[in-house]
């Protein structure tokens, strides 16, 4: 991703943010609740959400007890999600950080036990910098943790629609958004255990995504 793509993307969303700050309500998605259930069958006591908005699935799982590391490149939304955790009663198992992706992690190495990511590896990164991305979780995940995360690939109603910035990226309605195929997924993996490739439907396009569930191996 250009780094001006980029610049526009962050001053869309948090443009966003501040014109609609429930915009996605505050109810979990159902890949927050999977994650959920993944994360308890091997469990997880500290998890990483990356691209949380203003926070309707970091704020639910520190509801189910654990404590979330949660980051977003909008300040704004960061600002909510915050403002939320006290509201709710929670904000000490709720750290937010201002955080863009394609920086390294704010984290030690191997200090989670899960990550999340819903739709965030789909914004407008280049393949170069997903797998940055995918290296940097690696390195804050313990042993044996899991990774789930969320993408609208490439049988999406809107791949190959709008303005094209190459490497499958397509920017529609302002949203730029890299459409992920079944090559990429693997090729991420390489390294992980992938233990699932869920496809699902969410919103009113309905936008078509896969649910990647993958472990990190474990050492020795």
């Amino acid at each position: 991703m250009s780094d001006d793509l980029g610049q526009a993307q962050r001053d869309h969303w948090q443009n966003v943010y501040e014109r609609s700050p429930h915009m996605y309500g505050s109810e979990p998605s159902e890949a927050a609740r999977h994650a959920a259930e993944r994360f308890s069958a091997g469990g997880a006591h500290t998890v990483l959400e990356l691209g949380a908005g203003h926070g309707r699935d970091a704020l639910w799982l520190a509801e189910q007890g654990l404590f979330v590391h949660a980051t977003d490149f909008s300040a704004t939304a960061v600002r909510q999600l915050a403002s939320a955790a006290v509201a709710r009663g929670i904000d000490d198992r709720v750290q937010s950080h201002v955080h863009d992706v394609r920086r390294p992690l704010p984290l030690a190495d191997a200090s989670v036990d899960g990550v999340y990511a819903h739709m965030l590896l789909c914004m407008a990164l280049s393949t170069a910098q997903i797998h940055g991305v995918i290296a940097e979780i690696g390195r804050v995940l313990r042993p044996g943790g899991r990774l789930v995360y969320t993408v609208r690939h490439t049988g999406d109603a809107h791949y190959g629609a709008g303005i094209s910035h190459g490497d499958d990226i397509y920017e529609h309605g302002g949203f730029a958004v890299h459409f992920f195929d079944r090559t990429l997924v693997d090729d991420l993996a390489l390294g992980w255990y992938l233990e699932e490739v869920h496809p699902f439907t969410e919103g009113e396009l309905p936008r078509r995504l896969w649910r990647v569930t993958m472990s990190r191996r474990e050492t020795g």
